[in-house]
């Protein structure tokens, strides 16, 4: 079994695994990736493209690093800071950035208005862009138990969506690793985490976490909040290992690097970082545009995790 650091690790570093993995097959068809690596454990699927080098994380792991990084350098939750680390980031012009995320970040108004503000002009705020980035704050919160994890994944998530479906996907995540790194199984726990769900969008939540639901079933682009994080629970749950669960995700086409990412997660936290293949992880990297142009590796991630869950 997993120790509960390992199961941090394979949180953390799972998340940003998927993200890279899956971000060349993005808006692709269904089963692409499968149909070029049909051997699980072959290698070589690590292989880039879509304007992504072999290895790259994209914009869902570079927003979850500057969470970490807030957390650690602020010693807590300082919202105003995670905000503009984010600005500095889409300032940089990143390879990807979310076209909601984008108009929050560059709108001018304040940390705390704008996301609010620029729901109230669309109307349209539940994408996974808040739920994608979630991994690191998962680990940090954990310790502070359900209540707590649940109030700073939506605080977090508020910061670039305004509509609390994405809080409250990103508030079930956040439990949901908690289960995971005290070694229960967070499947099981999706009843009794449905009912911290806001009443306004728990059955909307319990449908796609239902056990007998299916990505097919979903009536939205896995690119919203619901259906992306019901498409995790449900590689996690079909599936025996961290490995089986990202190829099952990723083969759900559309957009499969949040997708995996937060499968990578889940199943990271469950199986552990002994679970993440070596020929994954070796040439993963995360570049933070706007931040003097650091690269990290996976030992730079490890060593963020370690400090996160101490």
């Amino acid at each position: 079994m997993p120790t509960r650091t390992e199961r941090a690790l394979g949180a953390v570093i799972g998340s940003a695994v998927g993200d890279a993995l899956g971000a060349p097959f993005e808006f692709g068809p269904e089963g692409a990736f499968s149909a070029r690596f049909p051997s699980p454990g072959a290698g070589g699927e690590m292989c880039g493209g879509g304007g992504w080098d072999p290895g790259e994380a994209t914009d869902d792991t570079q927003m979850a690093v500057l969470v970490a990084e807030s957390l650690l350098e602020c010693g807590g939750l300082d919202l105003p800071d995670v905000f503009r680390r984010f600005q500095q980031w889409a300032a940089a012009e990143p390879k990807d950035i979310g076209l909601q995320t984008e108009a929050v970040l560059t709108s001018g108004d304040p940390w705390d208005l704008a996301a609010a503000l620029h729901f109230q002009t669309n109307r349209r705020a539940a994408g996974n862009g808040a739920l994608m980035r979630a991994s690191p704050s998962a680990v940090h919160f954990a310790h502070l138990g359900r209540d707590a994890t649940m109030d700073a994944a939506r605080r977090l998530a508020a910061l670039t969506h305004g509509d609390r479906a994405a809080w409250e996907g990103t508030a079930v995540f956040h439990e949901l690793v908690r289960v995971a790194l005290t070694g229960d199984d967070p499947v099981a726990a999706v009843p009794d985490v449905l009912r911290a769900v806001h009443p306004d969008h728990r059955d909307r939540y319990a449908t796609v976490l239902a056990p007998d639901w299916h990505p097919d079933l979903a009536t939205e682009f896995n690119g919203a909040v619901w259906p992306c994080l019901g498409s995790a629970v449900w590689a996690l749950r079909t599936t025996t290992g961290y490995e089986e669960a990202v190829r099952a995700a990723i083969d759900l086409g559309g957009d499969t690097d949040t997708v995996a990412a937060v499968t990578g997660g889940l199943a990271g936290a469950v199986h552990g970082i002994d679970a993440v293949p070596a020929h994954w992880t070796g040439s993963l990297h995360v570049p933070l545009p706007g931040f003097a142009d650091r690269v990290l590796h996976i030992s730079d991630l490890a060593a963020l995790t370690r400090r996160l869950y101490r």
